[in-house]
This record gives C-alpha cells, sequence and structure tokens, in this order.
C-alpha cells in the first residue's frame, strides 16, 4: 500500500508541542494537585544526625495539634512484606526499597524520614510536624569520597574492562597522567516530588506521583506489598522536569503510601526544596585518574582510566562512568577500573546524562592535555584515533556520522581561526578561549507496546504507559501517528503516564522515541492494514476487490489506482458497523540489531571569555553538532540540546553540592546558595543536526537524543577555560578562586 499524506504532519517538521497549551494555562496536573475527596497532608520529619539510632521520640504534643489524624513512625507503621526480604542483606531486599522508610530505628544518611505527620490541612501537618522531638544515638560517620578511597569496593555489577596490554600507556613516547574531580549535582527539577497515595481497599492501591516510568513503579509496588498487578494503579501524566530524579520509588511515596493506610485517608506528602537535595538521588561525586599515551603522531597506544563513585551504605549504585572511553577512540590497549566508595549518605541515582558525563569530562579533558602534549590540533588528535568500527566488541556501528559533526561543527564555529597558544587571544581586555571535545552515548531501543483506537467520528486514540518528563513525547508520538495514517494531529490524542496503559520503558537512557515511537509506528502500520482490508473485503465497499498492492493512502482517505472512489476511515468503520477500530501491537527489536553496536555521538565547540583580574568565566558560544540519526521534531530536538548547554554550564562553571562532613549535611540545600544557571548566562547557542536515519535501530531511523548533548560538553568548557588562561582546571566546578 502506498501512502500519499497531504496536509498532514510528518516526522521531522517541527510542530508545536501538543500538551503546551495545557502547561502555560496551568490545566496540566501535576503530582501535588490531585485533591481527592477527604484527602489529608502529610509532612515529613527528618534526621539530623548521619548515622547511628534513634532512642527516642515524642510525638504526643504533635498529635494534640487540632486536625492531626496521626504520626506515622518505625514503631506503628504498616508492614510492608517487601521490607522482611533480605533483612540482613541489602543486596536481596526488593529492588528500588533497598532503603525502608520507617522500618527501624537505624538512621543511614542525615536528612532521613524518621516520622510523617498527617494532617487536614497542610499548615497543620508543617506545625505539627515542628513539635515532634526525636533523640539520637550517633555513631561515627562517613561522608567524604576523598578520604574514603582505601574503603573502595569492587561493585557487584562489575563495570571493569580491559583489552590488550594492562597499563600499556606507561609503554608510549608522549604520556599525560592526571586526575580529575566532579562534585555532587543535585536534580533540582522546577516541579518538586510529591505523591498522593490512597487504599481503595485493603489490597487495592492508587498512586498519583512524579514518575519516569510508571509501569517500572508499578513493578516495584506489587513485589514491596505483595499485590497483584491489577491492583496497583500507578498515574503520572506531567512530569514537570526529572533528570532521573523520578527513576524509582523513593521515601516520599512509600511515606504517603504508609500514611494512607495508617489514617485511612488519602495521603499527600511533597517535598521541601532542601529534602529534595538527597531524598531523590543526585549525580555522585566522582574521583577519575587517567593516562593515556600516544607515539609522536598522536597515535594512541593505551589508556588507563580508573573511577571512583560514591553510594550509600545500604546500596551500591553503579553508573556507566567508563563507557566513553570503551568505546571512543581506536586504541588497542585499555584498562578500565571502577570502584565503589560506600559513605553514610543517602542513594544516588542517575541524572542528566548520567556516567558517561562524568566519565567524558575526564576522557575528553585528557584528550586535550594530550593534544598539548602532542602539539597536535585537539580535533586533529581525535580525528587520528577515529574509531571505524566499536573498539569495545569490534561490531561495526549501527550508524556514525561523528566526522560529520566535526566538520560542519569545527566550520561553523570558526574552529581554524584558534591560535593553538593558550592565552593567546584577547577581545579587548577579556581572555578568550576555544575548545572542543567529543561525545557519545547509548543508542538503543526496549520491547514497548501500543494500543490505537480509531473511532467513526475519524478520530485517534493512542495509549502508551510510557513517560514525558519534558522532551516532548506527548508530540512526538502524535508526529509519528500523524505522519504515518495521514490524520491530522488535532484529531490525534496520545496518552501516557497510567500503568493500565500497554507497557514501555521507563522514560530514562534516551531510548524513548526508537522504543514507544516503534510501538506506534507499528501499531498505526497495523491499523493501516486493518483499514484497508476493511476497504476491500466488504460487500458494498467501493473499493471491494480492489487489490491490496493497488490502495493509496490519501491524507485519512484511501482510494485505489485502478478505482475513482476513494473512502475516508470514518466511512470505513460506518460500512462494517464498526463504532471503533482497536489494536494493540508491541514492538521489538530484531535480532539483526545484536550485530551493531548502537551509539549517538556529538562534537563540541566553546568559546569562552575570562576576565583575568576577576577570573570571572563567561561562555560566549556554543556550537553542537549532534547525530542522533533521524530528527524526529526539529523544535523538540533543538530544545533538547539548549537544554544540555545549561546543564552543561551549571556543571562547569557553578554547580556543586556541598556537605560539611562534620554533620554529614549539605549546607547548600537551596537554590539560593547551590548555583545553577539563569537567563543571563547562556551563551549564543548553534545546534546542527546531522539528520540522518540509523537504518538498523528502529524503523523510523532515530536514535537517542536526550543525553548525547551533555557528554562531552562540560569538557570542552574546560578545555576552553585552559586555552584562554593556561591553568589546567581539572576539578569542576570552575570558579574564579581557582583561576585566581
Amino acid at each position: 500500500m502506498e501512502k500519499f499524506a497531504v496536509n498532514s504532519v510528518s516526522m521531522g517538521d517541527p510542530m508545536s508541542r501538543v500538551d503546551g497549551r495545557l502547561k502555560v494555562t496551568g490545566s496540566a496536573k501535576y503530582a501535588a494537585e490531585y485533591n481527592l475527596p477527604g484527602v489529608t497532608f502529610g509532612v515529613l520529619v527528618t534526621s539530623t544526625i548521619a548515622k547511628g539510632r534513634i532512642v527516642g521520640m515524642n510525638t504526643k504534643t504533635a498529635e494534640k495539634v487540632a486536625g492531626v489524624l496521626g504520626v506515622l513512625t518505625h514503631k506503628n507503621a504498616p508492614k510492608v512484606p517487601g521490607y522482611e526480604a533480605g533483612t540482613d542483606n541489602a543486596s536481596s531486599r526488593v529492588y528500588g526499597q533497598e532503603f525502608r522508610v520507617f522500618y527501624d530505628d537505624r538512621i543511614y544518611f542525615n536528612n532521613q524520614p524518621v516520622a510523617l505527620v498527617i494532617a487536614d490541612t497542610l499548615e497543620r501537618a508543617t506545625y505539627a510536624a515542628s513539635l515532634v522531638t526525636v533523640a539520637y544515638q550517633p555513631e561515627p560517620h562517613q561522608t567524604d569520597t576523598k578520604v574514603n578511597l582505601d574503603k573502595a569496593i569492587k561493585p557487584e555489577r562489575s563495570e571493569d574492562y580491559s583489552r590488550g596490554i594492562s597499563n600499556a600507556y606507561k609503554t608510549a613516547p608522549v604520556t599525560v597522567e592526571q586526575t580529575y574531580h566532579t562534585p555532587v549535582h543535585v536534580h533540582n527539577p522546577i516541579e518538586p516530588h510529591a505523591a498522593t497515595a490512597v487504599w481503595e481497599s485493603e489490597d487495592k492501591l492508587i498512586v498519583y506521583n512524579k514518575s519516569q516510568g510508571v509501569k517500572l513503579a508499578q513493578k516495584d509496588l506489587m513485589k514491596a506489598f505483595n499485590l497483584k498487578e491489577e491492583n496497583i494503579q500507578v498515574y503520572s501524566p506531567f512530569v514537570g522536569g526529572a533528570f532521573g530524579s523520578s527513576s524509582r520509588i523513593w521515601p516520599q511515596e512509600m511515606a504517603a503510601i504508609l500514611g494512607a493506610k495508617l489514617v485511612g485517608h488519602p495521603v499527600k506528602v511533597a517535598l521541601k526544596r532542601e529534602q529534595q537535595f538527597n531524598m531523590v538521588g543526585y549525580r555522585p561525586r566522582s574521583i577519575q585518574k587517567m593516562g593515556l599515551g600516544a607515539t609522536a603522531d598522536g597515535t594512541l597506544v593505551g589508556i588507563t582510566h580508573e573511577a571512583y563513585g560514591l553510594t550509600s551504605t545500604y546500596e551500591q549504585f553503579t553508573e556507566r562512568i567508563l563507557h566513553p572511553t570503551k568505546s571512543s577512540y581506536r586504541c588497542p590497549n585499555l584498562t578500565a577500573v571502577y570502584r565503589l566508595v560506600p559513605l553514610d549518605v543517602s542513594t544516588p541515582c542517575w541524572t542528566r546524562g548520567p556516567g558517561e558525563t562524568s566519565g567524558s569530562f575526564a576522557l575528553e579533558s585528557a584528550m586535550d592535555e594530550l593534544a598539548y602534549a602532542l602539539n597536535m590540533d585537539p580535533m586533529a588528535l581525535r580525528l587520528k584515533n577515529y574509531a571505524e568500527v566499536d573498539p569495545e566488541n569490534n561490531k561495526p556501528w549501527s550508524s556514525k556520522y561523528l566526522k560529520d559533526c566535526y566538520e560542519r561543527g569545527a566550520d561553523r564555529f570558526g574552529w581554524s581561526k584558534r591560535n593553538p597558544q593558550p592565552g593567546s587571544m584577547r577581545s579587548g581586555e577579556v581572555l578568550v578561549g576555544f575548545g572542543m571535545s567529543s561525545g557519545i552515548y547509548k543508542a538503543e531501543r526496549s520491547p514497548a507496546a501500543a494500543v490505537a483506537k480509531l473511532t467513526a467520528d475519524g478520530k485517534l486514540l493512542i495509549q502508551s504507559a510510557t513517560a514525558d518528563t519534558g522532551p516532548g513525547t506527548y508530540t512526538v508520538m502524535t508526529q509519528i501517528a500523524a505522519d504515518l495514517t495521514g490524520i491530522a494531529p488535532e484529531r490525534i490524542t496520545f496518552e501516557l503516564g497510567d500503568s493500565s496503559f500497554p507497557q514501555a520503558p521507563p522514560q530514562f537512557g534516551s531510548h524513548t522515541v526508537s522504543s514507544v515511537g516503534s510501538a506506534v509506528h507499528d501499531v498505526c502500520m497495523a491499523l493501516r492494514q486493518r483499514l484497508g482490508e476493511l476497504a476491500i473485503y466488504k460487500e458494498g465497499s467501493p473499493l471491494y476487490g480492489a487489490k491490496e498492492s493497488d490502495l493509496i493512502f490519501d491524507g485519512d482517505t484511501i482510494r485505489s489506482k485502478r478505482v475513482t472512489a476513494r473512502l475516508s476511515f470514518s466511512e470505513i468503520l460506518r460500512l462494517n458497523n464498526l463504532p471503533e477500530l482497536v489494536i494493540t501491537k508491541e514492538a521489538k527489536s530484531g535480532p539483526e540489531v545484536g550485530k551493531y553496536s548502537g551509539k549517538s555521538f556529538c562534537a563540541n565547540f566553546v568559546e569562552v571569555h575570562v576576565h583575568p583580574q576577576t577570573g570571572v568565566v563567561k561562555v560566549a558560544r556554543v556550537v553542537s553538532a549532534i547525530d542522533s540519526g533521524k530528527i524526529m521534531n526539529h523544535k523538540t530536538a533543538r530544545s533538547q540540546v539548549l537544554g544540555s548547554v545549561v546543564w552543561s554550564l551549571g556543571m562547569s562553571l557553578m554547580e556543586d553540592g556541598i556537605i560539611d562532613h562534620r554533620f554529614g549535611r549539605y549546607v547548600n540545600k537551596d537554590l539560593a546558595e547551590y548555583h545553577v544557571p539563569v537567563c543571563a548566562d547562556m551563551p549564543e547557542v548553534e545546534v546542527i543536526m546531522i539528520d540522518k536515519p540509523d537504518p538498523i535501530l528502529d524503523p523510523m531511523g532515530a536514535k537517542g537524543l536526550g543525553e548525547i548533548g551533555m557528554i562531552g560538553l562540560p569538557a570542552a568548557i574546560a578545555n576552553a577555560v585552559y586555552h584562554a588562561t593556561g591553568k589546567r582546571i581539572r576539578e569542576l566546578p570552575i570558579t574564579a578562586d581557582k583561576l585566581l
């Protein structure tokens, strides 16, 4: 069947967000905005020590406050079956519930929830929570990664990797050995984390929360409470930013669920800003030792990458910090080692282009240092060691247009105008620096399903249990459906964020479009197929007896090459006495995908201005060239890269979660002291999309975009600062005190 769509929308068009009006008018409902009948409000009381035990708690004064329904603590909390599993072994507990909220008297980190005060109004709950007093038996704690490296352990999910000769870089004619540091980074999305829970019966639970994966949340709650799938519903249609922080069930959700069971009413719990610093994950601090060796012409001989990341004492969090090093460059010898430092802190989680962001800062900074040691152009060094196949597994790339990124990015940026001598370029009184880097991030897909419902009035509804944390899922899925069916986008509704919808993976890891988009693609193609069959096999149809191969889809109608008549989708349903046509499809990658290595790539070019007297760094220009397959929507895609630039500015120049190690407590736990970029910090940004389809990963030709824009960009900024000043800053953020 041919497709001949007119006056429709195609994949790639810069279509505006279909949910934009809902958001700007306040009609979109977020996690804290579900005001259920009889809803009550819970406010958390948190610990003031980092390690120890609760030896006493006075809740009586709080319980006497008017409107207070109860105070939830470890002494009266309803039992959670999943908490009992692995009582003495954190690794065998229900995944996502290694920290057991209100389970016992143990304190594992500062600001840990120790009580939940529930009242009929938020104000009464807040006041009553201030009246709860807790006595502790403190124990010595450790929260400093740097001074505890000797306690590092090999994680159970080991990321270690080697090829060739161990530490071969040391034998090379030109070597670089340096250590790089990245600090704690906190998500701080606009929407605070919140959850409203209601037990409709003893074994039926509904949770309205902020989730990047409602199916994953449902699964974790099924295990925790030993409930059937149909007895748990998780609902999260709008997420006001997440960046990884809504990737699992966190304490506020469990508190709301347990509180609702305790008082017999719906309970809403919303975190304060300071509680988001350690209750919903963060990027862990990293210490990375890099060793690079090359011949005089720049050919890499060996790379050694030793990475250390912090984790909690009750759970091992591992991230893909070594992955850029494994696959970025052609190098015969590589030693990559990853260790965890367990500390008395809460568990980190995936954060804004997870471990690859931290790992690429070390790798791409070291590559820049090697380029200077070789007296070689940094881009030429990368091209010299360009990997035509994936060095990690020797598989061919599903697609790779990184050379296009280099070429087009350098040309647009004006890289050839760079004087290689550090400190040699000025604009008036400020020092000017040019820096560049590469980026690599996995491009893959997971199984996903979607249901399509075409009604007799010609409207199409598609549902899948995916999420939209901001990149434009509602819009892109609508666009895919409009392209394939010819139905106008304003007549298409895409729904997500409901665990009763067909299975979809969580929205992280840059695989939503390739996974859920493939399901939408396949269900729309199946819908077309079925409509064609209904048109040609129904007696009395103007297209009765036509060949399927002769059918042409023309907008939301079908015609034949050999018959002048045409039928609208609505007419086809009416002819067949169908009020609606419902089709469900699951999409999976085929075995051929396993023969290839799927990655997205980027090249980053940055101009910085540094004031020599004050050390103030201003990023003036960024050119980001991205290879992420076929672009589904150029408007939303560009917005994602702009977001990556914002995050990179914060990581490079501002963000630093500072813990006072005497108390194991954050000292800059608000947005006044934890610095993030604002509009005045934004540089001129040019985004170049290579926009060449990947022929392997999915039927649309798309590759992951959400993370790749940030991978390597902080290193490009740091490299530009070195070029401007001659001072190499290896510990982020790059602040004035480090330059002066």
